[in-house]
């Protein structure tokens, strides 16, 4: 079990932890971000940032040998006044948040033939949500999405991906000044899915970003969520909850980059893992760039393995450039299930495995009520009942 570190107000010293994992290297990427493919070298699973993906496992999507040709579909479904459009590559919208870190987001940029993007008016306040269905019906497919709040709009967007896909994608967030986005991202894919996509958030003036990402399917996901501010006062608090099952790899690797003064994060991912062969890796990646002066950021990983077979690497790191920063600090813990937990519930009459189901519901009840939409709530609570009855 790793202990959380804490760095307090003014300390410039840097720190990480490694839980089952090997050394860690600073924060900054071995090759520049481009959207140029050949910018980036073919991985042999040897670098830093591909060490824990079994790159067989990807379809090619990372040597340029997977073809397209897969059938994939993206819904859209918004409330009145949201701006809906399918449109081609020149779009100037396109990369506006985030420019791709590694050669599959390269990919995903260079091969996909259009994009949705998603339009939310400057001071429109939106009761309802914005619901994204990505249906995969086999093959190989290369995506794009864009989202974009004006000043001062309020928004609330679910994205759900299902059925069966080999799938790179690119999805960008652009967060006016003032504006308040809050997105779910739901990766509940069929089990021979691939699913890589690389999520880049450009926070405005006092605009403030909540993901929640959610994974239970797919054979292998490798999600990279990315944060950059465009505006001082931003903030962004990131969310993760996994499931993983018998032989699956879900791998979500963060990157907040504080590059302007006076800013938030806020990082909290926790998993759950039963299964021969059932591996889980988060890297939570923070930096602090020099100019930004009065940051205050904190990040945690919590695993909880249910069976023998299954592994975790949880690794969070901190690169810090200025000692005037509010705070910073990271903590990562990976335990196996508490049996006093269990005895205590069974004692007072409560079945084993009612009771086992109870407290990993506990465990992901403070992650679950952040998605703050009951339907889609309900919907994960009985797939993590789902996947505990199937372990039985």
């Amino acid at each position: 079990m790793a202990e959380a570190q804490n760095i307090p107000a003014g300390s410039t010293t840097a720190g990480s932890i490694a839980v089952a994992a090997e050394s860690t290297v600073a924060t900054r990427m071995s090759a520049p971000p481009s959207f140029e493919v050949a910018d980036f070298p073919v991985p042999h699973g040897r670098e830093e940032e591909w060490r824990f993906t079994p790159l067989e496992r990807l379809r090619g999507l990372h040597d340029g040998t997977a073809e397209a040709g897969g059938v994939l579909t993206v819904e859209v479904n918004a409330p009145e006044g949201v701006v809906v459009e399918t449109v081609d590559r020149g779009d100037k919208r396109l990369g506006k948040a985030g420019t791709p870190v590694d050669r599959v987001a390269a990919q995903a940029y260079s091969s996909f033939e259009k994009a949705s993007v998603v339009s939310v008016p400057k001071e429109m306040v939106l009761s309802e949500p914005i619901r994204i269905a990505v249906h995969g019906e086999g093959g190989t497919a290369y995506g794009h999405q864009v989202v974009e709040l004006g000043a001062f709009a309020e928004a609330v967007v679910v994205i759900d991906h299902t059925g069966d896909a080999v799938l790179a994608a690119n999805v960008d967030f652009v967060v006016g000044d003032g504006a308040k986005l809050t997105v779910v991202s739901v990766q509940d894919w069929d089990d021979k899915a691939v699913h890589v996509a690389q999520h880049n958030a450009l926070i405005g003036r006092d605009a403030s970003f909540k993901s929640v990402v959610v994974t239970f399917g797919g054979n292998l996901v490798r999600l990279h969520p990315r944060i950059t501010y465009a505006g001082t006062g931003g903030e962004a608090e990131l969310f993760g909850l996994y499931f993983t099952d018998h032989g699956q790899h879900q791998e979500h690797r963060l990157l907040v980059t504080h590059n302007v003064p006076h800013c938030k994060s806020n990082a909290v991912y926790k998993g759950a893992l039963q299964g021969d062969g059932a591996h889980a890796v988060w890297i939570g990646d923070v930096l602090i760039e020099a100019a930004a002066e009065g940051t205050d950021t904190y990040e945690m990983n919590r695993n909880l393995v249910l069976t023998d077979g299954a592994r975790v690497d949880s690794v969070p790191n901190l690169e810090i450039e200025t000692g005037e920063i509010v705070g910073a600090g990271h903590a990562s813990a990976t335990g196996r299930f508490d049996d006093e937990q269990l005895f205590y519930l069974m004692s007072r009459g409560i079945p084993a495995d009612e009771a086992r189901r109870l407290v990993v519901r506990g465990f992901f009840a403070e992650l679950v009520q952040q998605i703050g939409l009951p339907d889609v709530e309900e919907r994960l609570l009985a797939k993590i009942d789902a996947e505990l009855e199937a372990s039985v």
